[in-house]
């Protein structure tokens, strides 16, 4: 868990995302949570490895992220740890989504979730998937990046 200065505490960040999509265009949302779910995600219990977004009947929801329930809580006061969750973001943010996504090889996919004053909120993002090729370009600029920094410290 990092911090920035501006606010914001990083709870979780899907770095797989970046590696296996392109990532066209960023929005931040808001997401409607449960009291158990919030104490989990203060506390940095949350994985979106595996999960993404859907626009059905005009809403935005995210699905498969992982809230681990909340330890000091009662089995029946918790909730359920992938349960559906609802995206609050405004209608003509939807709109534009929804026209995105039906595009072919478009989706959402959650980037980071952070605390930003005292609200929970979450990165979702436009991305298109990768080729392999994609994938093996990005790891040979990546390394000679790497390679020429290391020349660039020893000169």
């Amino acid at each position: 868990m990092s911090k920035n200065t501006e606010g914001y505490k990083i709870v979780s960040d899907n770095r797989k995302a970046r590696y296996l999509y392109e990532i066209l265009e960023t929005y931040e949302a808001g997401i409607a949570l449960q009291g158990t779910e919030v104490k989990s995600i203060r506390a940095g219990k949350v994985n979106l490895q595996d999960a993404y977004a859907l626009i059905r009947g005009g809403e935005a929801w995210l699905l498969n992220a992982h809230i681990s329930p909340f330890e000091k809580a009662s089995v029946y006061f918790n909730h359920d740890p992938r349960r559906t969750r609802k995206l609050l973001l405004h209608k003509e943010e939807i709109n534009k989504l929804l026209g995105q996504v039906e595009q072919k090889g478009l989706t959402l996919v959650p980037l980071k979730m952070y605390l930003k004053g005292g609200r929970v909120k979450i990165d979702i993002a436009v991305g298109r998937g990768k080729k392999l090729h994609d994938k093996r370009e990005d790891i040979r600029q990546k390394d000679d990046k790497r390679a020429m920094e290391r020349a660039m410290k020893r000169y």
